[in-house]
């Protein structure tokens, strides 16, 4: 429905997607309504390490998505001063085959970033968690943030209602769309425009456009470790080389796949599992780690203890903290493209679009390519 002359928008679901599809549109004069079938986001925008992470994208057009998501989360939590950390991130070599595929993406990228070859001592200056037992050096890029998202996604929700009167409709599951009308049983609304934002749970509004798209659902397994003692801090987020092989953006390196040839050898039964490990750290100092990636339509609703396990015996080889004590495990399930797109949006109906597969980059992506599809599609 149209408030006079303002154009009106329906979102479905509250995560990160709709909500930076919410901010997009809002900033361009639109009226927005949000409907979240649960009393708040619990899905995959809060089952994360809250990484805003630039480096694990291609350079060009990947990368400068980023890089603008990151400049709208900036500005998101000064203004709503939400906690956010502009740590950076450590990639770590303990063997000449990862200092080369390093010095590499150094040698390719240090014109396009802010990242750098660091020897040991220079990597354990950046962060006192670092293992230093046989370092040979790390990647340094100054351009990776965080957020706590099991709060921030909340956080960002108020701002957007409180700055820009976008109205909420929690507990509401919208079960079927007619446009210009969105229904929940006996109970209707309309807008000018309808985008369908939640993640793989469009399956049940749209089950054979679903069947159709080359779509599948990872679960990844994480966990957090307490906060750790005296308030100390392990400054930028840490990186094992096997995160090298899980991104894009490290496919510049000449030497990546001889380096991934040895990993498929080494640490065959990690790769099984999609297994890469990581270490963030939010405002109360808690350490979030992780994590796997397992493929397809149903996943085991129980975690795998021998995954976990696996996970922090890696993390081991890499990172030292003052206490290991686990204060909780959990998984998440997002969609993920399988034809090596990096998202999905399509016009389900006149009036009517899908934004989705974003896959895990989520969190790094999503303001970024809803402000570019949006203002495109304002031109």
């Amino acid at each position: 429905m149209k408030t006079g002359s303002q154009k009106s928008a329906i979102i479905i679901g509250a995560g990160i997607v709709g909500l930076a599809t919410a901010r997009a549109l809002a900033t361009r004069g639109y009226k927005i309504t949000i409907f979240e079938r649960n009393e708040r986001a619990v899905g995959a925008s809060i089952r994360n390490f809250g990484m805003v992470w630039p480096i694990g994208q291609a350079t060009g057009p990947m990368f400068e998505r980023a890089m603008l998501s990151r400049s709208i989360w900036k500005q998101v939590c000064t203004e709503a001063q939400i906690w956010h950390n502009e740590v950076g991130s450590l990639h770590l070599a303990y063997h000449d085959d990862e200092l080369q595929a390093i010095s590499e993406y150094v040698e390719v990228n240090q014109q396009h970033r802010d990242c750098a070859l660091l020897t040991p001592q220079q990597a354990l200056h950046k962060s006192p968690a670092v293992n230093p037992s046989d370092l040979k050096g790390a990647l340094w890029s100054s351009e990776e943030m965080i957020v706590e998202s099991r709060v921030a996604i909340g956080q960002v929700a108020k701002y957007l209602a409180e700055k820009y009167d976008v109205e909420f409709h929690w507990n509401t599951a919208i079960t079927q769309i007619e446009h210009p009308k969105v229904i929940s049983g006996s109970r209707s609304w309309e807008a000018d425009e309808i985008f369908v934002c939640s993640g793989a749970d469009f399956e049940t509004l749209y089950p054979e456009i679903f069947l159709e798209t080359q779509i599948t659902k990872c679960k990844l397994q994480m966990m957090r470790l307490v906060t750790q003692p005296d308030e100390w801090r392990i400054g930028p987020s840490l990186c094992g080389g096997l995160s090298m092989i899980h991104y894009p953006g490290f496919q510049a390196a000449a030497s990546l796949p001889a380096l991934r040839k040895r990993y498929e050898e080494q640490y065959a039964e990690y790769l099984k599992w999609g297994i890469h490990v990581m270490v963030s750290q939010n405002g109360s100092g808690e350490l979030t780690i992780g994590d796997s990636h397992e493929y397809g339509l149903v996943h085991d609703p129980f975690d795998k203890e021998f995954i976990n396990n696996m996970i922090t015996a890696y993390l081991h080889t890499f990172a030292t903290f003052k206490d290991w004590k686990m204060l909780q495990s959990w998984h998440g399930i997002y969609p993920k493209m399988t034809n090596g797109k990096t998202e999905l949006i399509i016009e389900l109906a006149s009036g009517v679009t899908l934004i989705n597969g974003l896959g895990g980059n989520g969190m790094t992506l999503s303001f970024g390519l809803c402000e570019q599809y949006i203002g495109q599609r304002s031109l």
